[in-house]
């Protein structure tokens, strides 16, 4: 049976939310290419540098659950166009910056700008389309975000070439404005709030000292240990300041059900093992293959490009077969995907190593579609804001841990990846996919328990609704 087509109104929508994915992803990675420039233009280190991507990283993976929080309470629609003009406002900040410092702290605000378009673009989705293309709009806002984050270190490259690094900031500007028009013109507007909203300060606060600490501790040599267990501290300190609190950041209760707190931890596990591709495929196409870099840049768009052009058809498979079926389906091929990226690219090469990763792609575009449209179906309208914020923290956590983590297995496998021969390499390549198949395996035993205790969950509130209307 066809479905019918979207109106005028809900196209627009969903082009405004999907614009407000693309944005902040390209901006994740249009940078990192252009480090070398960015050292140069301002006679900064390397180091110094770098916290040109780690500022912006640190602002979203902080700020994402609270500012999620924050538009539950204040409207969604509202906040997300104060994000917007963040974002845009600190880009053109950006393009003018005189210094590194001032670049810096550009990127920082633009990163709480990012954190809002994250947070709320994926809660949106219900307020734009119908029930029953939720699952294509998911898929939708998949493809932005694999599109924006494959695009932007070969876009990044092209522009600072050609026009210079500033533009690489510049071109947010117009692409911001015409974002803000769009929600503006073509969302609902938020539903008025009948009582005054309250924000949890306190709790807020220890949540963003503990994701900082996490987030440092994988990113900064020689100071991991320490702010592990301070991270570990302020995760404790941040249960029992909500258990206080009148209205708590993020509902304790929520994690109960077992359908949310098991969706995230598959986000984390599947994200930290899609980033090891990343970690590990440049350096097992340059040194173990010998490819040059033009080469290597080709091979590594593969992956995502597949993903992002991907996304829709599985989001209409979701639409079509439902997400509980659609999620053990991708996180086996991520398992398969990944068993073979283990065995085959030490026999077969380039070849060995492009073939598994069609399926890992094809399965990650799957498996985000599945999971995200089933985690969102289930949440009530004043949740909303926070559980999409939730599923964007768990990304960006897995993302940073699979950098740290895998990188590190990768690294202890070979020696030191940048001066191993390339048998070592391979050998290393081989070792970290079999850890990455391993927690494919653990993710697809927890999203059985997963679709079992949601059967349960079903069974007894079926119950409980005989029981009500006897």
């Amino acid at each position: 049976m066809p479905r019918e087509p979207l109106n005028p109104t809900a196209r627009w929508a969903l082009t405004s939310l999907a614009l407000s994915m693309l944005m902040p992803s390209l901006d994740t990675s249009i940078a990192n290419a252009g480090l070398p420039t960015l050292a140069a233009a301002f006679d900064a280190t390397f180091q110094q540098v770098q916290w040109i991507v780690l500022a912006y990283l640190l602002a979203v993976t902080t700020l994402i659950v609270s500012v999620g929080r924050l538009g539950d309470g204040v409207g969604r629609r509202r906040l997300l166009l104060v994000g917007i003009g963040l974002f845009t406002a600190a880009s053109l900040a950006c393009a003018l910056a005189p210094g590194w410092i001032w670049l810096i702290g550009a990127r920082a605000v633009q990163g709480v700008g990012a954190a809002i378009m994250f947070a709320l673009t994926v809660a949106l989705v219900a307020d734009a389309v119908p029930k029953a293309r939720a699952g294509s709009a998911m898929g939708l806002l998949a493809t932005m975000s694999a599109t924006g984050t494959s695009l932007g270190p070969s876009l990044g490259g092209l522009l600072m070439e050609h026009v210079g690094w500033p533009s690489i900031f510049l071109l947010n500007v117009p692409l911001g404005l015409l974002n803000a028009w769009l929600v503006y013109r073509y969302l609902p507007a938020d539903r008025t709030a009948r009582t005054p909203v309250t924000f949890d300060y306190v709790g807020s606060g220890v949540l963003v000292l503990t994701l900082a600490a996490y987030a440092l501790a994988m990113t900064l040599e020689g100071f991991t240990l320490g702010l592990l267990v301070v991270s570990l501290c302020g995760a404790g300190l941040f249960i029992v300041v909500e258990k206080q609190a009148r209205a708590p950041l993020i509902r304790l209760s929520l994690f109960a059900d077992p359908r949310l707190s098991s969706s995230l931890a598959l986000t984390l596990l599947v994200t930290t093992v899609m980033m090891t591709t990343l970690v590990v495929g440049p350096f097992y196409l340059s040194r173990g293959l010998g490819l040059s870099s033009a080469m290597v840049g080709l091979a590594l768009s593969v992956g995502p490009l597949l993903a992002a052009f991907g996304g829709v058809a599985a989001g209409r498979l979701v639409d079509r077969f439902g997400a509980r079926r659609m999620v053990p389906g991708a996180l086996l091929g991520l398992a398969g995907g990944c068993a073979l990226l283990a065995l085959l690219p030490t026999h077969l090469g380039l070849p060995g190593y492009l073939l598994p990763m069609t399926l890992v792609a094809g399965s990650y575009a799957l498996f985000q579609a599945a999971n995200n449209t089933g985690l969102m179906a289930g949440v009530s309208q004043d949740q909303r804001g926070v559980v999409s914020a939730l599923l964007g923290l768990a990304r960006n956590l897995g993302l940073i841990t699979g950098a740290a983590v895998m990188g590190a297995v990768f690294s202890l496998a070979t020696g030191g990846p940048t001066q191993a021969p390339a048998e070592v390499i391979g050998r290393g390549l081989h070792i970290t996919f079999a850890v990455a198949t391993a927690l494919m395996l653990m993710a697809l035993i927890l999203s059985r328990a997963k679709i079992k205790w949601g059967s349960g969950l079903a069974r007894e509130e079926a119950g409980t609704a005989d029981i009500s209307s006897d």
